[in-house]
């Protein structure tokens, strides 16, 4: 559905968007990550027509965002970080204008109005001025905005900024809910967000793509994908080497104020039964022995940490050629 190839950006002498390529399948939530200044923004705004790229292209449902930009511009619903809008109209009469504006012919946009106001939240104030909403509804606004042309694709940059808790959590259903009725691309500071609502994640660095996959093939990747927590008696540390070895590998250690020492593993995959065997067999106490996962969080760490010299190395190499 969305094609991004080899696509580039400069601003003068900066290299916001280097030679960037990934994929959104039909109905696919894809989460944008990186730090800020890493080129997602910029590439969105490509997507969606408001910068032309210097090289590369950007297709949605293989038309081209530059020769065909109307076209493309139809396609997509997009909701900016800092969302724009008239403060001095009513949230109906907004939406029915900006519904005229995307192509919606007069005789749906009062219905049209009426189901993206539903689907936001905000059904009861469409005759509210919107000068006068928090910053939540008016965030709120902003994504019916998005959906008023019932687009096939949604861009949505920073759509929870400015929510309180339990409006986050409606927003996330709300998106959750628009799987598979449109494409979506969700570019968020909040890795735990992104992880719950998005299908696969793309990863930004510098102007460059380092990673692009579902979160458990990045888990993989990442070469630490469980890690155990177990407790033992202070006493038995000299043990643990010979407890763990080929199973896992030790990752931190931390003296607790009772005489027992709570230690950090890590594995490929899930080694607990073998440990309780072994601490079995051999008499080693144990008081926990707990596995978790990597969040998204460690590893967009460990990802942007591990490849960083080797993107840069690459990016230098580009620029000399």
């Amino acid at each position: 559905m969305i094609e991004i190839r080899e696509l580039s950006k400069n601003f003068a002498s900066v290299r916001a968007v280097r030679s960037v390529s990934f994929r959104a399948d039909k109905g696919e939530i894809l989460g944008i990550l990186g730090p800020n200044g890493a080129g997602k923004t910029t590439t969105l705004r490509i997507l969606c027509g408001f910068l032309p790229p210097d090289r590369g292209q950007a297709l949605v449902d293989g038309h081209d965002v530059v020769r065909e930009s109307m076209l493309t511009r139809r396609m997509i619903g997009y909701l900016p970080e800092s969302t724009p809008l008239y403060p001095e109209m009513r949230v109906g009469e907004y939406l029915r204008f900006r519904a005229g504006l995307k192509g919606v012919p007069a005789r749906q946009r009062r219905q049209r109005e009426q189901e993206a106001a539903e689907l936001c939240g905000i059904a009861d104030y469409r005759k509210r001025v919107i000068g006068t909403l928090s910053k939540g509804y008016r965030q709120r606004v902003g994504l019916a905005d998005a959906l008023v042309a019932q687009p096939r694709v949604l861009v949505l940059d920073e759509p929870t900024v400015g929510l309180d808790p339990n409006q986050v959590l409606e927003v996330r259903d709300l998106i959750r809910r628009l799987r598979g009725e449109h494409t979506i691309l969700l570019s968020s500071h909040i890795l735990p967000e992104v992880e719950q609502v998005c299908d696969r994640v793309v990863i930004f660095r510098k102007g460059s793509v380092i990673a692009e996959d579902s979160t458990e093939a990045l888990r993989n990747r990442s070469g630490a994908g469980t890690r155990i927590t177990v407790e033992i008696p202070d006493e038995q540390r000299d043990r643990l080497a010979t407890w763990i070895e080929g199973l896992a590998e030790e990752v931190s250690r931390e003296a607790l104020d009772d005489g027992w020492l709570r230690v950090l593993l890590s594995a490929d995959i899930d080694p607990r039964q073998q440990l309780f065997e072994r601490a079995a067999r051999d008499g080693l106490r144990l008081r926990e022995l707990t596995r978790r996962q990597l969040s998204l969080e460690e590893i967009f760490h460990t990802l942007t940490t591990d490849v960083a010299e080797e993107t840069e190395a690459a990016a230098t190499s580009e620029e000399e050629q």
